[in-house]
């Protein structure tokens, strides 16, 4: 089964930036474009529904250049029905920010489910591009979900025809400053974490040699470091969870976070669940 980058839209404008965004991603990977709106009860009628379904479609057809474009209006739940959409698509995106069904959806309980449990990659776009950088940032810990996020930025990269920038941020472990050797102790942990760092991006260097890979590290919080790289960044990529300098990505205060303060797109990638047979 071909799967089919998907777009949650709700009439907001993050929405329709979001719709933008999937447009040019499934023109970029030659997929379709799946355009799905949750008609909560209480929340549109079945008009307004449909009306915010077309809009969208509209929009994608006139950027798509000849990709499929379906469209569906979908009951229930929303974070429950598009975590189910999550399962057969290529990736999942939304906006930041919505009305209706997505009101809160990144700040909170629903976004939250959404980016951390989704069967795939997650992307939360807040507006449109106002300049292109031609880079993709990955916040990059050596973690499982973090080796998912890599996979999905080196693949972006590609496809962009743009520059991969590998993010590490650490935070320095605690030393009595009156500890015999204080500074020694301090420059040590340094080099070892920026060896640790170059040593596990080296894998992918040479499998990916077609991939120009930058990498920055530093001791400071995870959070500032994607910051202020994503400054200069299309597209930001977090794993779901990580460990060390990372961890809780997404779920926890690194996540809020990015979610707060990047502006460009963020994507949440959750490593998928093996199928067996």
């Amino acid at each position: 089964m071909t799967r089919q980058i998907v777009v949650a839209v709700d009439g907001s404008a993050p929405a329709s930036a979001a719709v933008e965004w999937a447009t040019a991603d499934a023109r970029r990977k030659g997929l379709g474009l799946r355009i799905v709106h949750v008609c909560e009860q209480g929340q549109h009628g079945a008009e307004q529904c449909a009306d915010i379904l077309e809009v969208a479609a509209d929009r994608a057809r006139a950027l798509g250049g000849g990709i499929e474009v379906t469209t569906e209006l979908l009951a229930g739940g929303v974070a429950e029905t598009l975590l189910a959409e999550s399962v057969k698509a290529d990736s999942l995106v939304i906006g930041s920010r919505g009305l209706g069904g997505f009101k809160g959806l990144v700040l909170g309980s629903v976004g939250m489910a959404v980016a951390g449990h989704a069967d795939g990659p997650v992307v939360v776009v807040r507006g449109p591009a106002a300049e292109t950088h031609e880079r993709v940032v990955v916040g990059y810990d050596g973690s499982p979900h973090a080796d998912a996020a890599m996979e999905y930025a080196i693949d972006q990269a590609r496809r962009r025809d743009a520059a991969l920038h590998v993010v590490y941020g650490w935070t320095m472990p605690a030393f009595s400053p009156y500890a015999v050797a204080y500074d020694s102790l301090i420059e040590g942990v340094m080099q070892e974490e920026e060896r640790a760092a170059r040593d596990r991006l080296t894998p992918w260097r040479e499998r990916h040699p077609d991939v120009w890979i930058t990498e920055a590290h530093a001791c400071e919080h995870p959070v500032a470091a994607l910051i202020e790289a994503s400054k200069r960044a299309d597209l930001v990529v977090v794993g779901s969870r990580g460990r060390g300098g990372l961890a809780s990505a997404v779920l926890g205060s690194v996540s809020h976070g990015v979610l707060h303060h990047v502006t460009c797109p963020v994507a949440v990638v959750r490593p998928r669940p093996e199928v067996t047979s």
